[in-house]
């Protein structure tokens, strides 16, 4: 037999779960929250995420623990968020390698990156530095590929390891441009700017921090930034967009999310706070001290922006024939 429900009853009933939800939203959050790194403590990505969770511990007056959980190319990381309760109080911190690079590198994971995580907010975006050395007779992007379509194979460009975004930056440009160059990599930053100032390679498409000293010096010579956009850290740099290749667009970017499923109210009071944060002068400044910019936006801008960037990778890495390490 089916009872029937008074209509004030269910009424009622049906506005007290809303209060109880908005109330929900309001508290939250009132505890600690945890926040998976993908990668080790005291890397580029460890100094944003560290500025970014102390000012929004301070915020919102609750401790936001950091989790560095680095290995299998940030997969162990994202793996535990994407597995955790959709609370709130577990969240990921990761970049775009993590995000649409690694998962076309062959690497096998239980979840996917584009549903099993409920986007919050795109934190900020670092491009590469396109660099040569000084003895390369090109003074911009345009003169150096025609050096390279003169001379196919001859010139060299050195990454920070196979399937690294420096390397996947190269082959977009060598796509692009339709240019053939030899790939150096090496295991990380260091040994690649030290050969590329040695003569060893051609160029480098490196990390800002990495090669600005240099660049500074005269040790290397700065053709062009990888972003659609020129940065504040060097504004008078040119993209390689305008200088020679339209659409070209190949940066770093770190974003927010949690698991799939978390409530829509948690996602915008977080998204709300982030981009506060974001606006604030001090964290400008701590961005472009690294070459970085931010970014902001709504959960539905980083939702955009990872389908697109994740299907450019997939192509460029299929198209070149790429296999990770």
């Amino acid at each position: 037999m089916v009872k029937i429900v008074n209509p004030q009853c269910l009424l009622a009933l049906i506005a007290t779960i809303a209060v109880h939800g908005a109330a929900f939203a309001q508290n939250y959050p009132d505890k600690p929250v945890r926040v998976i790194v993908p990668a080790p403590a005291g890397g580029a990505l460890d100094v944003v995420v560290r500025h970014f969770m102390q000012k929004l511990g301070e915020t919102l007056a609750v401790q936001f623990v950091v989790d560095n959980r680095g290995g299998g190319n940030g997969s162990i990381g994202a793996e535990l968020v994407s597995r955790a309760a959709a609370d709130g109080y577990t969240l990921l911190f990761a970049s775009s390698s993590v995000l649409s690079i690694n998962p076309h590198l062959g690497a096998k994971t239980s979840y996917q990156v584009l549903k099993s995580f409920a986007p919050v907010i795109l934190i900020g975006y670092s491009p590469n530095v396109l660099v040569v050395h000084p003895s390369l007779p090109a003074a911009n992007v345009k003169q150096l590929i025609a050096i390279a379509k003169a001379n196919p194979g001859a010139l060299s460009f050195a990454s920070n390891g196979a399937g690294s975004l420096s390397h996947l930056t190269g082959a977009l440009f060598m796509q692009q441009a339709g240019v053939n160059m030899l790939h150096v990599p090496y295991r990380g930053a260091a040994p690649a700017v030290i050969d590329t100032v040695a003569g060893q390679v051609s160029m480098l498409f490196a990390a800002y921090g990495s090669v600005s000293g240099q660049m500074q010096s005269g040790k290397l010579k700065a053709l062009a930034v990888t972003s659609s956009k020129r940065i504040s850290a060097a504004p008078t740099l040119p993209t390689i967009a305008e200088s020679a290749l339209p659409g070209f667009d190949s940066t770093q970017w770190w974003a927010v999310y949690g698991p799939a499923g978390m409530s829509a109210d948690t996602v915008n009071r977080l998204n709300r706070e982030l981009n506060a944060i974001l606006a604030t002068a001090d964290t400008r400044k701590r961005l472009a001290a690294d070459g970085a910019d931010p970014a902001g936006g709504t959960p539905a801008d980083l939702a955009a922006h990872h389908k697109a960037d994740y299907e450019r990778w997939q192509k460029v890495i299929q198209d070149a024939g790429i296999k990770g390490e």
